[in-house]
């Protein structure tokens, strides 16, 4: 059996997020520190992935005061506290291929220290020395501790509800390290 261990290539890597309010949605960037799949045969069956929190980026707000002050405030305890918790992490518990490139993913998903299992389905593109994944993870802000003007904790908030899901839509890249490859 060939394991392979591939290492998240940071530069070629995206995640964009989208949260959602009554009036409309906010989008942006954040930034992938690290992070490695294990392949056996062909087929991912572990790793983890860490993301650097000081990169989330807004980029549906124009206007540099604006968007200063908005990220000032996805960084407060509001929302991220990313001066405590300066990444967030997923590290893979299991894998179940769905179809020839297809998998559905479970995992710990840790986010201001605090974890929940998730799942969600990727694809993957498997070029021998180079795999590409993509998906999407849906998640709920208010099992990590996001409870800014969510309709769970808070009443009467009118138009400037959040709402408590958002969205991760990832492309990442990695490349095997081949000095790691083994025969088993």
């Amino acid at each position: 059996m060939e394991t392979t261990n591939f290492i998240i290539v940071s530069a070629n890597s995206q995640i964009d997020w989208t949260g959602r309010k009554v009036t409309g949605a906010h989008n942006g960037t954040i930034g992938i520190k690290e992070g490695n799949f294990i392949v056996n045969n062909g087929k991912i069956n572990g790793g983890n992935i860490t993301i650097n929190t000081s990169t989330i980026k807004i980029l549906d707000v124009t206007d540099p005061d604006t968007n200063a002050q908005f990220a000032g405030h996805l960084a407060s305890d509001d929302f991220f506290s990313i001066e405590k918790f300066p990444t967030a992490s997923f590290d893979i518990l299991s894998v179940k291929e769905i179809s020839n490139n297809t998998y559905y993913l479970e995992g710990n998903l840790i986010i201001k220290d605090i974890s929940h299992v998730v799942g969600f389905e990727v694809s993957v593109e498997n070029n021998q020395n180079q795999i590409k994944l993509s998906g999407k993870l849906v998640i709920d802000r208010t099992k990590y501790d996001i409870r800014f003007r969510s309709g769970n904790f808070f009443t009467d908030l009118g138009d400037t509800l959040i709402y408590n899901d958002f969205d991760l839509d990832f492309n990442i890249t990695a490349e095997a390290a081949l000095s790691e490859q083994s025969n088993n």
